[in-house]
This record gives structure tokens, C-alpha cells and sequence, in this order.
């Protein structure tokens, strides 16, 4: 009764060791190791048991052996794979919308040279096609394509993305990738093809002299990566990706980048001045028609860029552990901070040659900042859109956007003095990413 009852004991004992940490089940795992136990059961006086009870005695140890042999295993597996979960290739996918800094802050990722497979808005061919064909964008036509097309690029196969670039790849060959200067996994010494004369790419390397882009070559480049990251301003609702979250090959975590509104308008004015001309005419004289199709597509990416984050900051079972939100402001004031914040929610390795792109590109000159550049002097940048955006377009953004302002701890702007007042923050100090 002893012995089936040490077997009970064990089982139970071994359930239990199964959700310890690793050093337990090595223990465990030595303890089980010792196996020498003597061919005859001796009662505590230390006389003999009889022939019949002794083979009784041993049937139940060599069962009770052959059980601790089969439970050993079964920790030994269960402790490999979840060594190999842990140690599993990540995938990130930065989430923004133009003007929000995504470009910087995308390469925090794109410099850790040597294990990190970095895409530059591989969707914009998806866009554009689909824009082309219908003459608007659907968006649950657009969102289901994104999400597709993202997995599958996580998968590093980009079989899918081909049939959205324009013109066709040749042989998995195209010159046609967008911007793919942006991304230094596509321009390593693996991913370059001869040089072809006479052969035009727009967004050639600029680190080596490459033809154009084998896709094969570039899959297999991201096979060998241990991590790959995305960056994209086109998905507009966090929801729409709940499959990549759940899909068992995948790792994925989701960052989103925000900006203050009032700001990525006042940069977006600077950066496509022609779109945006009526409304710094009706800003001066107020006579010029405001363009109302402007504003209300100005709330509605208020509205989505709101609704992901409180999606995120729910913290669903599907996302949790999964989602990080960060603002660009935080960003441009303590860089390394929020870099190092960044990482170590990826779980992927800070290196020194990041840390090092960091330092110099967070105090570049005026002269080497431009539209498009990655090289900021952050902290001039974050609230430099004060004095360029007139007081009445503020009011305006501000009508539109007041839950995002509000969610992400922005100050609303009561006067024009206020506005212009350099001592006065307009950015609330706000912890996103509790446990």
C-alpha cells in the first residue's frame, strides 16, 4: 500500500513541477536520475519479506520506474519547448500614420545590423493598386489585404506582395520596390544582384552599387534573420490584425505610434503645401472655403488612431503582452529612454551600435533635418508646430479631435496666448503600458 501510495504521491508531485520554472524540473529531473533500488523490499526491522510479497514489491517498482522514466521525458520535452518559445524569432509591427515620426523611430530597429529583417511600408504597392482599381480605397477590401500581406511577409514570403507591384516582377525580380533604400536588409551584400545598365530603380541603394531586387534572394535573407519588424502608416485599426496575434507561427507585438494631432497637421501643411493651401488661405482671411472633406477625414483618422489605442490599452487576452503604445513626444524628449523601453518590450537585445545611431541622430543640425530625414534635433521638434499653426486651424483640429487629445495626454489650447506661451506644456506626463 506504501508503494501505490509513493506512486500517487509522485504523480501528483510531477503535475505540479510542470508549471515550475526550469531550475525546479532540473532538480526534478536529477532526482529522478537515481534509479538504483535494491531487488528486495526489506521491512524496517530489516527481516526479509516473503517470495510472494518481494514480486509483488518489484512488479510495482519496475512500474513505478517505468513512470518516473515517462514523466522525466515529458519535463525534459515540456522544458525544450518552452526554451524554444522563449528564444523564438520575434516580429514587430510599428503602427503609425504620416507625420508621426515613424520613419525615425523605425530606425531604431532598421540599424541593429546583422539579426533584424526591416521593412519600409511594403504596403504602400498595396495601396496603390487597390486605389488604382476601385478609384477609392475600401476598407475592409484594404484591411483584409494588409493583414495578409503583412503575415505572409513575417513569413518572409513575398509571393503575395508581388502581385501588387507595379510593374510586374520579372522572374521575382523588380525595380519597382518602394523605398527600398530605407531598408538596409534589402540593400546587405546577400540581397545584391549584379548591377544592370541601363536599368532605372528610384529607390536604388545607396550603400552599394545593387541591381534590382531579387525577391528569392530577399526572402531567403529573411529566413536567416532572427527577428523581423515592419513599419507601416496605412492599417487603421488595431482590430483588423487579431489573426496575425493568433496565428501559432507567429510571435507578433504591436507598437503604435501617436503624435499630437494639432501637430502632425501643422507638419503635414509643411510637407504637402499644395493640399493643404485653402486652409492657410481661410486661416488668413477667412473667406476661403475650408475644405470640409479634409476635416472630416482629419476626425475620422482621429477616430481610428483613438479607437486602436483603447483596443490596446484594454489589454484583450489576444493582445496581451502584445501591445505598446508610445508617443512620438516622449520619444523626442528622452530617446534613449523610450528606445530602451521600446527593446525591452520586444524582448530582442539593445545594442551599442543603436544606442550609438540614437545619439547622433537625436542632436542633428538644422541643416541636416529635413521633411523626410531620420536625423532630428528631437527635443527642438516636439512643440515647434506651436508657432506655425494658426490659432483658428488649432480650433478646428481640436473640435475634431478632442477624445484622441484627451486619451493621449494632450492639453487642449484655450487662447492664442496660450498657444504661443513657450512655458506653458501642452504635452500631460501619462504612463500607457501598466502591467
Amino acid at each position: 500500500m506504501r508503494i501505490k501510495y509513493t506512486i500517487s504521491v509522485v504523480f501528483f508531485v510531477a503535475l505540479v513541477i510542470i508549471e515550475k520554472e526550469n531550475n525546479i524540473i532540473s532538480r526534478v529531473s536529477d532526482k529522478l536520475s537515481l534509479k538504483q533500488i535494491p531487488e528486495a523490499s526489506f521491512h524496517p526491522s530489516g527481516v526479509s519479506t516473503s517470495p510472494l510479497k518481494h514480486n509483488v514489491s518489484s512488479t510495482l517498482l519496475h512500474r513505478a520506474d517505468a513512470a518516473f522514466a515517462l514523466m522525466k521525458r515529458r519535463l525534459e520535452n515540456y522544458s525544450t519547448h518552452r526554451d524554444v518559445a522563449r528564444n523564438r524569432r520575434k516580429h514587430i509591427l510599428l503602427l503609425a500614420t504620416t507625420r508621426t515620426g515613424s520613419s525615425f523611430v523605425g530606425e531604431f530597429f532598421n540599424q541593429q545590423v546583422g539579426n533584424m529583417f526591416y521593412l519600409f511600408e511594403p504596403l504602400w504597392h498595396v495601396e496603390k493598386m487597390l486605389t488604382l482599381e476601385t478609384g477609392g480605397t475600401n476598407a475592409t477590401v484594404a484591411a483584409k489585404m494588409y493583414r495578409d500581406v503583412l503575415q505572409q511577409l513575417f513569413l518572409c514570403n513575398f509571393s503575395l506582395l508581388e502581385s501588387f507591384i507595379e510593374p510586374p516582377p520579372a522572374d521575382r525580380v523588380t525595380a519597382a520596390l518602394f523605398r527600398r533604400e530605407s531598408s538596409r536588409s534589402l540593400c546587405e551584400e546577400s540581397v545584391c544582384s549584379p548591377f544592370v545598365k541601363g536599368v532605372f530603380e528610384p529607390y536604388h541603394c545607396r550603400t552599394r552599387r545593387c541591381g534590382p531586387l531579387n525577391l528569392t534572394l530577399a526572402s531567403e535573407s529573411c529566413l536567416q534573420k532572427d527577428h523581423r519588424v515592419i513599419k507601416s502608416v496605412r492599417v487603421r485599426q488595431l482590430e483588423t490584425l487579431r489573426p496575425l496575434a493568433e496565428d501559432p507561427r507567429l510571435d507578433v507585438k504591436f507598437i503604435q505610434l501617436v503624435r499630437d494631432p494639432r501637430a502632425v497637421l501643422a507638419s503635414r501643411m509643411v510637407a504637402f503645401e499644395a493640399k493643404y493651401k485653402n486652409w492657410k488661405q481661410w486661416a488668413v482671411d477667412g473667406v476661403t472655403p475650408l475644405d470640409e472633406d479634409e476635416v472630416r477625414k482629419l476626425k475620422g483618422n482621429c477616430d481610428n488612431i483613438r479607437m486602436s489605442a483603447e483596443v490596446g490599452l484594454r489589454r484583450p487576452p489576444w493582445l496581451r503582452g502584445r501591445y505598446m503604445l508610445v508617443r512620438y513626444e516622449d520619444i523626442a524628449r528622452f530617446p534613449m529612454r523610450k528606445a530602451t523601453e521600446m527593446y525591452r518590450f520586444t524582448g530582442i537585445p539593445f545594442t551599442p551600435q543603436v544606442k550609438l545611431w540614437i545619439l547622433r541622430n537625436t542632436q542633428a543640425s538644422k541643416k541636416a533635418s529635413g521633411f523626410y530625414s531620420t536625423k532630428k534635433n528631437s527635443s527642438e521638434q516636439v512643440e515647434k508646430w506651436r508657432f506655425t499653426l494658426p490659432y483658428k486651424i488649432v480650433q478646428v483640429v481640436q473640435k475634431a479631435c478632442g477624445p484622441t487629445l484627451k486619451i493621449f495626454g494632450y492639453k487642449i489650447v484655450t487662447s492664442e496666448e496660450m498657444l504661443m506661451n513657450k512655458s506653458i506644456s501642452l504635452i500631460k506626463d501619462k504612463v500607457f503600458n501598466l502591467l
